[in-house]
């Protein structure tokens, strides 16, 4: 059974001294951390906007809306589960994940796999399924220049059997 529904996520956040830095659920050393409503984690935040976008679902902001106290400092990791309850719900299942990663500083070479490791386990997929790529702003940009962080993601699902 191949490929049914792609969608595209898209997320950036100011980073801030004084808070954590959070990477696909990953704790990543760092003088500063995303300034967010939650824990301001890009790379969930994007793949869960990817994954409700494959599923023709309203996006992040809809459903956990940075006006509800209820999702002041959330863990990312639960947002994604509640979307992806709904993706699963809509009848969909996802096949893979490609993330990319756009960060000046801290590199984040050593904790890819991590990471990987770490999204397959809240998709419940494999390892093979889960790319974490991650790239700089060589110098330009809000990016380049370390006052934010930044993700791409693409997700793929398929319509669940049985």
């Amino acid at each position: 059974m191949g490929v049914e529904r792609v969608g595209i996520g898209y997320d950036l956040h100011r980073l801030t001294p004084g808070r954590r830095l959070v990477l696909g659920h990953v704790p990543i050393d760092s003088d500063r951390g995303a300034q967010g409503h939650s824990d301001g984690d890009a790379v969930l935040h994007a793949v869960t906007d990817a994954l409700l976008g494959a599923a023709g679902l309203p996006d992040i902001g809809q459903l956990f809306p940075d006006t509800d106290p209820e999702f002041e400092g959330a863990d990312s990791g639960v947002l994604l589960e509640r979307a992806l309850a709904a993706v699963r719900q809509s009848g969909y299942e996802p096949v893979n994940v490609d993330v990319v990663v756009h960060l000046e500083r801290p590199r984040l070479a050593p904790h890819k796999e991590q990471m990987r490791a770490e999204l397959a386990r809240l998709l419940g997929l494999g390892a093979e399924c889960v790319n974490v790529k991650a790239k700089t702003g060589e110098g330009l940009g809000a990016i380049g220049t370390g006052q934010a962080v930044a993700c791409t993601a693409v997700a793929a699902l398929r319509r669940k059997t049985g």
